[in-house]
């Protein structure tokens, strides 16, 4: 974790946090015993998150777009095709668990 924190140049107050976020579903399930959770509640929040920021950049750039316009937009923009997450997500630098 330190490796990341030096690249993103970005301390984590709670590391605990931060290995929850990069620690994939799957390697959550292989290792149950060990307690491990899965970033998904936070993959959730974060999609959230995302989508209202989002929504609100489109509301206050667009006023004249109608709301089924802004909505397929900002779904254009936020998810993966099959509503999977965000298109930039942290696939990019998910793990298969913590190291």
């Amino acid at each position: 974790m330190k490796q990341l924190e030096e690249r993103l140049g970005y301390l984590f107050h709670d590391r605990s946090l931060l290995e929850n976020a990069l620690t994939h579903s799957s390697y959550a399930n292989e290792n149950k015993q060990k307690g491990e959770a899965s970033n998904e509640r936070l993959e959730f929040l974060g999609d959230s998150v995302l989508g209202m920021v989002v929504a609100d950049h489109l509301f206050r750039s667009h006023p004249d777009m109608p709301e089924g316009e802004l909505t397929r937009t900002r779904a254009a923009l936020v998810c993966e095709p099959g509503g999977g997450g965000p298109k930039a997500g942290a696939g990019a630098v998910s793990q298969a668990g913590p190291r």
